[in-house]
């Protein structure tokens, strides 16, 4: 079957019963150009290393699984749809370097601590899709991640101090990552096809932070998480003595809030 014909999916679909779920967030990818885009974004850093690790999430049909095993990787993907994991290996002929594995991705995530990958290729599900990638992210054990979002969460996750983007999804992952935005992805590249449209979003693993210790780190999301929750308010009147500021959560730079985290670890340990 030819994975990026929308009539061959549909066709699929209709003989074996299937309904995508949009609570799970199933639309699957049929655009060639958008295939092509992103794994050769995601590859890109392992494209000379035969063989190189790779895990998806959410892999669906197998669309994103096919072209990566073409590429000589191996994949892992993850798939919580049970129809869709039962048939996955089968339905690309049982390669050898194909691991399929039947799981809620958040589940999974926290049961296969200390995994490791080269890189994260998958078109993640919109509902759980975020959550996800934040628990990837926060672990900082893949040093690349590229993945298809929804546009407003691809914005969310690249945009800079002072932007009305910014928020909390943002200041997590560009602690670890650096996070561009590759391309947007029409609604019509999917089916079913959703009320908006995707980007193809690139994390790649920086170590600017590496000397940031795991109690500044707990700090770091405690001080985000509630400054967000309370986005309106100024600094100053959501942490009181704590922080003196009258700036609100979304004009901080990272840079900003590590230090901020820095100077109250130091001074719980005075």
């Amino acid at each position: 079957m030819n994975l990026t014909s929308p009539s061959q999916v549909k066709a699929w679909c209709i003989e074996n019963g299937f309904h995508p779920n949009k609570v799970l967030g199933q639309n699957f990818l049929i655009d060639r150009n958008a295939l092509e885009a992103i794994v050769d974004v995601g590859l890109a850093s392992v494209a000379k290393d035969s063989g190189a690790a790779i895990l998806e999430i959410g892999p669906g049909l197998g669309v994103l699984t096919e072209e990566i095993l073409k590429r000589g990787c191996s994949v892992t993907a993850v798939e919580k749809d049970s129809i869709l994991a039962a048939r996955l290996a089968e339905s690309l002929g049982n390669p050898p370097n194909l691991s399929v594995v039947e799981a809620d991705a958040l589940d999974w995530i926290e049961d296969a601590a200390g995994a490791r990958f080269a890189a994260m290729v998958s078109n993640l599900p919109y509902q759980a899709g975020t959550r996800i990638l934040l628990e990837l992210v926060k672990r900082r054990e893949i040093p690349s991640m590229t993945v298809l979002v929804q546009t407003e969460v691809a914005e969310r996750l690249a945009a800079k101090e002072g932007s009305k983007t910014r928020g909390l999804a943002g200041v997590w992952a560009q602690l670890d990552y650096d996070v561009r935005i590759v391309r947007k992805v029409a609604a019509s590249c999917f089916w079913p096809r959703p009320e908006i449209g995707s980007s193809v979003v690139s994390l790649v693993r920086h170590d600017r932070n590496v000397g940031f210790s795991a109690k500044e780190r707990d700090i770091f999301h405690r001080l985000t998480k509630k400054a967000f929750e309370h986005r309106r308010k100024q600094l100053g009147s959501i942490f009181k003595d704590l922080i003196q500021s009258s700036a609100r959560a979304e004009e901080l730079s990272n840079e900003d809030w590590i230090n901020l985290s820095k100077g109250i670890a130091e001074n719980e340990d005075s």
